[in-house]
C-alpha cells in the first residue's frame, strides 16, 4: 500500500464522495427538449385549437411589430420585411413543435 503522505493533496481517492450524486449514462436518459415530455399524446381537436390560439398570438406580434415601427416613421417596405421575416420565423418554431 502506499503511504497516504506521498499523495498530493485533492487526489481523486476510490472511495466515492457520498456528497456527490452518480453521474448517470447519457444512453439511459431519454432526449428532452426544453418542455419535458407528456404522459399522454393530447386530442387532435386540443392539438389544432392550441395551435389557432399561437397562430393568432404570432398575428398579435406581428402587428405590435408593425405599429411600434410604424410609430418610429420606419419606411413601409422594412415595417414589412420585418414583420413577414418574423410571422415566418415563429410560425415554422410553432408548426414544428411535436409537443402541441
Amino acid at each position: 500500500m502506499t503511504d497516504p503522505r506521498d499523495r498530493a493533496e485533492g487526489a481523486p481517492t476510490d472511495v466515492p464522495d457520498p456528497a456527490v450524486p452518480p453521474v448517470t449514462s447519457p444512453v439511459t436518459a431519454p432526449p428532452q427538449g426544453m418542455l419535458p415530455a407528456r404522459e399522454r399524446r393530447r386530442f387532435s381537436v386540443e392539438r389544432g385549437l392550441v395551435r389557432v390560439i399561437a397562430t393568432c398570438g404570432i398575428i398579435a406580434i406581428g402587428t405590435a411589430l408593425a405599429a411600434i415601427l410604424g410609430s418610429q416613421d420606419v419606411s413601409a417596405w422594412i415595417i414589412g420585411l420585418v414583420v413577414s421575416a418574423t410571422s415566418v420565423v415563429l410560425a415554422g418554431l410553432l408548426w414544428s413543435s411535436r409537443q402541441l
